[in-house]
């Protein structure tokens, strides 16, 4: 067993807990998507490091919709720079619903570039030239997020066009006020071709992910956008991604997000992950119920509110070896062949949620099929969060039940829970004690 799936098995029982709910209904002012699985539920995480934990129906494709808008966003900010692209639309949340009639008296603009009057203009913002068309441009820049390549939902497309008036009419009613530098029919159907992408949760979470990672695709290692364009866009997130809701969001779950009619909603943790959900079954701010929900609680679960944790400083995991590697390692052949058999990890600093998920993944890497044994080094943490402390425990457990022997280097006794629950790691004052239990079953 690996000791990183205690991520999966909070997503999973996320997954159970919600999964059953069938609040809410599907977006059935867009025809295609009322066709949609009313039962379908994913849910995904994507770490700086590129370690990827999902569960459910992941690989079920929908159209982006409104998720789409941080990422073209993010498009118009790179190719004109922050100042142009405010001349055209806003920043303030509107506190209104996704289709209102959101425009600053005086001056047109609409208030951000998250309700759709904004993202129109956004989307008309991007370039378009005979050898990069505006739409060609749109395409490839969510693919490069994705970290692969994205097409269109024809029959969803023709779908919106057929049933997207009110769009147009927030078109029209933009370019009669000034702000919107293309003919609205234009701006309207690159706008509904760009809601009709195909994604998946994976593709979500990688997305937010990149974001996250300022603008570093942490799978791909492709750097999509610079760093203060991700910063800016996530502001944006933070204060008008869920809307009329967004106040709320922010209080309660403390991420960046935005939320699709489709049933996708992604969250970020600006240098920590990228989350994504997915299940179309939407409350009345065209948010996925259940969605909502499961980040909700994973945030709430692993203390992941931005408002609780400040960055962490230098590095989490400080050295992943064997025994035999140590400076004390003996010397005798047998004593050596007991010790490259117990893989050694050291941690420091202060640890949450994301320096946790960190550890146990450094635990799963450092182990072999020869691999019996496995020590945990904590004598250079400083402390433990909760969250942490339990994912630690969870983890050494389901290494312990998958036939390896576990210990930790603990002096200061701050993961805490020996002999607590089946499977717990035997806690040590030093490293070399730690080593010597799980090399011959006594200490030195």
């Amino acid at each position: 067993m690996n000791a990183a799936d205690a991520v999966t098995d909070a997503l999973r029982e996320l997954h159970t807990r919600f999964g059953g709910l069938r609040d809410g209904r599907l977006a059935d002012y867009i025809p295609q998507l009322a066709l949609a699985d009313p039962d379908a539920f994913g849910l995904a995480l994507i770490s700086m490091d590129g370690h990827r934990y999902s569960t459910g129906d992941v690989a079920v494709p929908f159209t982006v919709q409104s998720v789409s808008k941080p990422f073209v966003y993010a498009l118009a900010l790179s190719a004109l720079g922050l100042d142009e692209v405010g001349r055209w639309v806003g920043a303030e949340p509107s506190g209104e619903a996704f289709n209102a009639i959101s425009l600053e008296p005086g001056t047109g603009r609409p208030a951000n570039a998250m309700v759709n009057a904004g993202a129109i203009v956004t989307t008309a913002l991007v370039p378009d030239t005979r050898d990069a068309p505006r739409f060609d441009r749109i395409l490839d820049f969510l693919s490069r997020f994705a970290g692969r390549r994205l097409d269109v939902d024809e029959q969803v497309y023709a779908s919106e066009a057929l049933t997207g008036d009110r769009n147009r009419a927030l078109a029209y009613l933009i370019r009669s006020a000034g702000p919107l530098p293309v003919d609205p029919v234009a701006a309207v159907e690159t706008y509904f071709r760009q809601c009709a992408v195909r994604v998946t949760v994976l593709d979500l979470a990688a997305m937010a992910a990149t974001l996250a990672n300022g603008g570093v695709h942490p799978v791909t290692g492709d750097a999509v956008v610079p760093e203060p364009v991700a910063a800016h866009v996530l502001a944006v997130m933070a204060t008008c991604g869920m809307y009329n809701a967004s106040g709320d969001w922010l209080l309660r779950v403390g991420l960046p997000a935005k939320s699709g009619v489709s049933g996708g909603l992604i969250a970020a943790g600006p240098a920590r992950f990228g989350l994504a959900a997915y299940s179309p079954l939407l409350d009345p701010a065209g948010t996925s119920v259940r969605g909502h929900l499961a980040l909700g609680a994973l945030s709430e679960r692993f203390g992941l509110h931005l408002m609780h944790n400040p960055a962490l400083a230098g590095s989490t995991v400080t050295l992943v070896t064997t025994a035999d590697d140590l400076p004390a390692a003996p010397t005798g052949e047998r004593d050596r062949a007991r010790r490259e058999r117990v893989a050694v990890v050291a941690a420091q600093g202060a640890l949450d949620f994301t320096a946790a998920e960190r550890v146990l993944y450094a635990l799963d890497e450092s182990g072999t099929r020869d691999t019996v044994a496995v020590v945990l080094d904590l004598r250079r943490v400083t402390d433990i969060d909760t969250a942490a402390r339990a994912m630690l425990n969870g983890g050494l457990a389901r290494l312990a039940a998958g036939g390896r022997r576990t210990a930790v280097a603990d002096p200061a006794g701050r993961l805490g829970g020996q002999g607590a629950t089946a499977g717990a790691p035997r806690h040590f004052v030093s490293r070399e004690d730690a080593v010597e239990w799980c090399a011959t079953g006594r200490t030195g």
